[in-house]
């Protein structure tokens, strides 16, 4: 049997006759660029967020990157992250200028540990980007708490989180903003790339617009150095024809990680370690990632039996290459470099098969000599 990563063919096939109608709707009325689909996705959003402001942009990178610049992050400010996560968090950081400050994660999660997070708090700190990885959110309570107190901002980089909750709150319901990713993998994907920033700051909104714009309001007249990153308006329509189905899918994918969870644990046991949804938490599973023995070893002999799985992620961003300067070193966040070692990431997505699903997991037994 092949069991793919993702499989997105069977969803088109479902909203195929939607998505070429909304198509021909944008082509036929050569409205490209921000029009009505964009604004209707923005306010559809922002709505779900529960907050008053959505800012669509070329994609989730960008969308960090303004987020951070429309909150006045530069040069000589510090900013607190994971190292446990797509370049992307780090990359937004160091392109505005500021310096990424990497603390450990949490073990159970694989998110921020907030207890890590004050002790790396210094005069030049202007922002803390918690990333909400894998589908669940990070303590922001408690985050919260603690950028209150030292007048902080917040930046939830949510790419893979969309309709997570934390204590019966939404991603950017307690930041200062929040980001999404509308890469084709992630739960709500488009036909390309695309992003969002989320915020129920009005100040913050505004500048985010003028920023996706090359910083120019009215148009010719640049008061700020910004670029050009908008959603498409193709895309935008693409996203329209999704957007009704998202909590559906969110609730196929966490029917699907219940069946992982109780087959690994009938059938694998202790050799895997399956993901916890903390207390309070909803997690949309965009990825279902175990921490495992002998994990490189296991990819591979998955491979070979026709199941793919990811390693989210090999490489720590405190010890690539291009962060060196920063000066961190092996051993200075031990449990991110261990996680680093023992995480795998198994087949996810709405329209996952249960006998995909035991096929795996037999196979994972058989490496395991169970």
């Amino acid at each position: 049997m092949k069991v793919p990563m993702l499989d997105l063919s069977e969803q088109y096939q479902g909203l195929k006759s939607e998505v070429l109608e909304v198509l021909d709707g944008v082509m036929s009325s050569s409205r490209f660029i921000l029009g009505d689909n964009v604004k209707k996705l923005e306010a559809d959003v922002a709505k779900y967020s529960n907050v008053n402001h959505g800012i669509g942009c070329g994609n989730g990178s960008d969308a960090i990157h303004i987020a951070l610049q429309a909150l006045g992050v530069g040069p000589g400010d510090e900013v607190i992250t994971t190292a446990f996560t797509f370049f992307a968090t780090g990359g937004a950081i160091a392109r505005a200028g500021a310096t990424p400050v990497y603390v450990d994660i949490d073990p159970v999660t694989f998110n921020i540990d907030p207890s890590k997070v004050e002790a790396a708090i210094t005069e030049k700190t202007k922002a803390i980007i918690p990333v909400h990885l894998y589908g669940q959110m990070a303590d922001m309570e408690s985050l919260a708490k603690i950028a209150e107190k030292h007048n902080l901002a917040i930046v939830e980089d949510a790419a893979q989180a969309i309709g997570a909750k934390h204590n019966g709150k939404s991603v950017g319901e307690l930041g200062t903003a929040a980001t999404y990713s509308f890469f084709p993998t992630k739960n709500l994907g488009a036909y390309g790339d695309g992003g969002m920033v989320v915020t129920d700051n009005d100040d913050v909104a505004e500048k985010c617009r003028v920023i996706r714009v090359h910083g120019s309001k009215p148009k010719y007249y640049h008061h700020v150095l910004g670029y050009n990153s908008r959603l498409d308006e193709l895309q935008a329509a693409v996203l329209n024809v999704k957007f009704p189905h998202l909590d559906k899918w969110s609730e196929m994918r966490r029917k699907n990680a219940d069946t992982y969870t109780s087959l690994l644990k009938e059938k694998v046991g202790d050799h895997v370690v399956t993901p916890v949804e903390k207390e309070g938490n909803y997690h949309v599973f965009h990825q279902y990632t175990l921490r495992v023995e002998n994990r490189d070893e296991l990819q591979k002999f998955l491979q070979d039996q026709g199941v793919s799985t990811m390693i989210y992620y090999p490489l720590p961003l405190h010890v690539q290459p291009v962060f060196q300067e920063l000066g961190y070193k092996e051993g200075d966040l031990p449990i991110t470099e261990k996680a680093a070692k023992e995480a795998l990431s198994l087949p996810m997505f709405p329209e996952l098969k249960r006998e995909q699903q035991e096929y795996v997991v037999e196979k994972i037994a058989e490496f395991y000599g169970k």
